[in-house]
């Protein structure tokens, strides 16, 4: 099982190497799983279209329910702007992400939280610029249409996959790194000391002879890599301080060596070779530009006014097909500068810092660069390998990385056990994950001083008032806290233990914002007991929303799921509506059902058991997602809106209402606003 991100840095998963599993007989048909984990207080991603940032979720296999995905060989865009094999990434790895900025997606830094392995059927993905991707035909990509899975599910209301007329979005695929080998290190040493070392000699005043070789730069890391690369060859150089940092400019260290036979060296290493391999070429492109180069603004530059260098540079990016133009820059009295710049966009400039790999990360950083490219990258073809083949996911905390060049996502859904190698049906219902350390990390993690007190959501993945904390008691020493802290709160629950904690949610209310909400979606009984059979019944989850109302505790409810043909009626959400408000609910909003993958199975399935007259009209009302069309979510949203102004929930009508409740969590997913077929 994939229990790496949650264990404890430096040990072994679990309380004593493993998680610890336990059965007991006041659950039968439970298996907890203990944990210890490594954080406790989790970012919403970026793309998540929930109205709140951070979360706590005692209770979870993860955050994010992701398809097992890519082949091992799959190059993912690390932060610092090289690539690395998907099954080399590791949990704490920062790679890049999107995230919908303005009127752009954008690519950011992003960490990775979980990593895991799996065998699946495999299909092969060409795109018309020659970028290849092996990927599960669960798996999923973000197109010029949205995302579109690799394959679809035939027949009526297939989920939406790639076809010929897409295009995915990203730069294209990765070139090959160089392989570092001797002609590399030769061109890399030439491009450097070229661009930027200093050289001579001088007599001293005992009138010996002094030969000098110095690099002095403010990047360490191609300081570093230069030097390790003379004493490859044999070529010893010491470090010292070239100059202090100051307020406006950084530290500058240095490496020379003051011998002749040592000046000697480096003179014959940077010579021009009789013919210029291409990985001495890579490496010459790699040293210059960590010489001599800078990428702003999405441009890339190598500016130098040696026209043999000039030289150097422009037949080796012709060699490598690169398209570039040269610019002149006068300057009075002293000798004129070239520039060689690059054209072709952010897929080129990839291309050429995969292909040559210089060192110097920060002008590789394409934070905060907009997801636009002029890469051809639609869908040439999408074929089924076969074979089953060991695969690979990770999940980050945007929700989606970079996966050769294209964008790749994680996805959400009742899933989240997938991640643990559980199933999203019943091992959803009986395999339970504790993370039995919850509320000391809470502790820990509120203390932290980058910790700013933001508002933090509970129960918006998994209920944390489930019956397993009736056996566990991990809310009271979260809550405690949270209280201690001051830091404001909210809990979404379907259940009736959260009264066992009422006192404190009262002592942290008069210290910071305190919200709760409940969710009842509909008043049936019936309904109830086929659906929701493990939780507390509608009426008795009102009783909790009236009772925190009573003891100042500020309680919404969240109208969810309303479930389409089932619990839509005028009738039905009248009766709902009116229930809540004789609860003195502060608010209500109106989710109707989605059905993400791993959940649409579920329900699927429980449909044909139940309601099989329901099946095909379903399969037409969630054809194309996991939602509901728009229509049928505005006038959800209108008719329980209109009831609520009805019954007087928010207003002074309703004699429950508090002066100033804090609002309501939200779950997962949009706020839909939707109503059936009235």
């Amino acid at each position: 099982m994939r229990w790496d991100a949650l264990s404890l840095d430096g040990q072994e998963p679990g309380l004593f190497g493993q998680p610890v599993t336990v059965d007991t007989p006041e659950f039968r048909g439970i298996t907890f799983h203990e944990i210890r984990a490594k954080s406790i207080i989790n970012k919403v991603p970026g793309a998540s279209r929930v109205p709140f940032t951070w979360t706590i979720n005692p209770y979870r296999g993860c955050s994010h329910a992701c398809v097992y995905c890519l082949f091992g060989d799959t190059p993912i865009l690390m932060a610092d702007g090289r690539a690395k094999p998907i099954r080399d990434i590791r949990v704490g790895d920062a790679i890049y992400g999107t995230e919908v900025k303005g009127a752009y997606r954008r690519y950011i830094v992003t960490e990775v939280l979980a990593h895991w392995k799996t065998v699946k059927p495999a299909y092969r993905i060409r795109l018309k610029d020659g970028t290849e991707l092996i990927a599960s035909g669960d798996h999923r990509f973000l197109s010029d249409r949205g995302w579109k899975y690799v394959t679809g599910t035939g027949g009526v209301g297939q989920r939406p996959h790639l076809t010929l007329n897409n295009k995915l979005m990203g730069m294209g695929g990765f070139a090959t790194p160089p392989k570092k080998e001797a002609d590399y290190r030769f061109g890399y040493l030439c491009g450097m000391l070229r661009g930027d070392a200093n050289f001579g000699s001088y007599t001293a005043s005992t009138g010996q002879r002094i030969y000098r070789f110095r690099l002095a730069l403010v990047d360490q890391e191609a300081l570093h890599r230069t030097r390790c690369f003379l004493e490859d060859f044999g070529v010893r150089t010491d470090e010292f301080l070239f100059q202090s940092a100051t307020d406006t400019r950084r530290e500058v260290r240095a490496i020379h060596n003051q011998t002749k036979a040592g000046n000697a060296a480096v003179r014959r290493l940077i010579a021009w070779p009789r013919i210029a391999t291409d990985e001495w070429r890579k490496g010459f492109l790699a040293g210059i530009f960590d010489a001599e180069g800078s990428c702003s603004r999405g441009i890339l530059r190598i500016t130098n006014g040696d026209a043999d260098l000039i030289q150097a540079i422009t037949s080796s990016l012709e060699h490598f097909e690169f398209d570039y133009a040269i610019e002149a820059v006068e300057r009075p009295r002293l000798r004129p500068l070239r520039v060689v710049r690059l054209r072709g966009g952010l897929a080129e400039r990839m291309r050429f810092f995969h292909l040559t790999d210089p060192v110097i990360s920060r002008k590789r950083n394409i934070e905060g660069v907009a997801l636009k490219s002029s890469a051809e990258l639609g869908v040439a073809s999408v074929e089924a390998i076969g074979i089953d083949v060991p695969m690979y996911d990770i999940t980050t905390g945007t929700g989606d990385f970079i996966a050769n060049g294209v964008v790749s996502h994680n996805c959400f859904a009742r899933g989240t056990h997938r991640y643990l190698d559980f199933d999203t049906g019943q091992d959803f219902d009986s395999q339970i994950v504790v993370k039995v350390n919850a509320p000391e990390l809470v502790r820990r993690e509120l203390a932290a001083s980058r910790w700013a007190g933001e508002h933090i959501a509970m129960g918006t993945n998994v209920d944390c008032y489930q019956r397993a904390e009736g056996r566990y008691r991990l809310m009271p020493g979260i809550i405690e806290a949270l209280r201690d802290h001051a830091n404001p709160f909210s809990i979404l629950t379907k259940g009736s233990l959260i009264l066992r904690d009422l006192p404190l949610l009262e002592e942290a209310a008069e210290r910071t914002e305190v919200g709760a909400a409940v969710s009842v979606g509909f008043v049936d009984k019936e309904l109830w007991r086929l659906i929701e059979p493990g939780t507390p019944s509608p009426l008795k989850r009102l009783e909790v929303c009236a009772t925190l109302v009573e003891h100042g505790i500020g309680c919404g409810v969240l109208m969810g799921p309303i479930l389409p043909y089932l619990t839509d009626t005028p009738r039905q959400l009248d009766a709902a509506v009116r229930r809540i408000a004789e609860a003195g609910a502060s608010s209500v909003s109106a989710i109707a059902l989605h059905l993400r993958p791993g959940a649409r199975e579920w329900f699927m399935r429980w449909l044909r058991e139940c309601r099989p007259e329901l099946v095909a009209p379903y399969e037409r009302l969630y054809g194309r997602g996991a939602y509901v069309p728009k229509d049928y979510q505005r006038r959800i949203s209108a008719k329980v809106a209109e009831l609520a102004e009805k019954y007087g929930i928010g207003s002074r009508r309703n004699p429950r209402r508090l002066s100033a409740p804090p609002p309501p969590p939200a779950a997962p997913g949009p706020v839909a606003e939707q109503l059936p077929l009235l």
